[in-house]
């Protein structure tokens, strides 16, 4: 693969340029990876598709091998980041292939940038709040406050840090550097977004997903007009992107080759 590093809205995003077999008119596939992951978890799937298009991986900055961002980005900031770059591309069709996180940026891409995409194919859409029942809600709400009451008398330091362990959520304990960025979005409710979106859009979702369940997806179904919606049976929020790969590919050539 080819590497370059690109300066978009102050911060340095690297892509990754895959070899293609497709022909000179293949629409360019833009590879946007879930949130603690980068371009390495979606080559295997973008390699089985070299035929289908050529294709471009993306480290968000913050993520592998591209830098943090100097502030904390929300998923508008992410998006306005990716269309700048897209604008300096040939034109030609692109369609934005997400997972959870990269499919929250995508909605906000073609939300706001309506001309850098022609698609999105998105892979385990996060973007809505999840729905709860009011115990666990209530539990929710009650492990906070405890939080909240445990972090005001212990300073920062290890001692706090083993706080944000026990009670934070996984991907926060594992963030690090980027939990401004992941406080900052794992809040946010697309739901205007994905009304603005009017680029075709298909929505895959393993049948055993509990990060982003499917029942997110029937409800950004209702959300984007014309957009398809697709569970595979059997599959759970991370290993429809490996031993679902097949299914996957399946779908996004039947995307590709519908002209979407």
């Amino acid at each position: 693969m080819r590497r370059e590093t690109v300066h978009v809205r102050g911060a340095d995003m690297t892509v990754f340029y895959l070899d293609s077999n497709s022909r000179a008119a293949a629409p360019l596939l833009v590879w946007a990876h879930g949130w603690g992951h980068t371009h390495a978890n979606l080559l295997p799937v973008a390699e089985a598709m070299q035929s289908s298009g050529r294709s471009v991986l993306l480290d968000f900055p913050g993520f592998g091998a591209s830098p943090l961002p100097r502030e904390a980005w929300g998923t508008a900031e992410y998006a306005d980041a990716c269309a700048e770059w897209l604008g300096t591309l040939p034109p030609g069709r692109r369609i934005w292939i997400a997972h959870s996180f990269g499919a929250r940026v995508g909605l906000q891409l073609a939300a706001r940038h309506s001309e850098a995409i022609d698609g999105l194919f998105l892979i385990a859409a996060a973007g809505l709040q999840p729905r709860r029942s009011l115990k666990a809600r209530l539990r929710l709400a009650a492990r906070r406050a405890v939080f909240r009451v445990a972090r005001s008398m212990v300073p920062e330091g290890p001692a706090r840090e083993r706080l944000r362990q026990r009670f934070g959520s996984a991907d926060y304990a594992r963030a690090g550097p980027l939990r401004p960025i992941l406080s900052k979005t794992v809040a946010e409710d697309l739901s205007e977004a994905a009304e603005r979106v009017r680029c075709p859009t298909a929505l895959v979702y393993g049948e055993q997903d509990r990060e982003t369940p499917p029942e997110m997806g029937e409800r950004l179904q209702a959300l984007i007009p014309g957009s398809r919606l697709y569970v595979l049976r059997g599959f759970d929020h991370w290993n429809v992107l490996t031993e679902g790969r097949h299914q996957l590919t399946h779908r996004l050539a039947e995307f590709v080759e519908s002209g979407a």
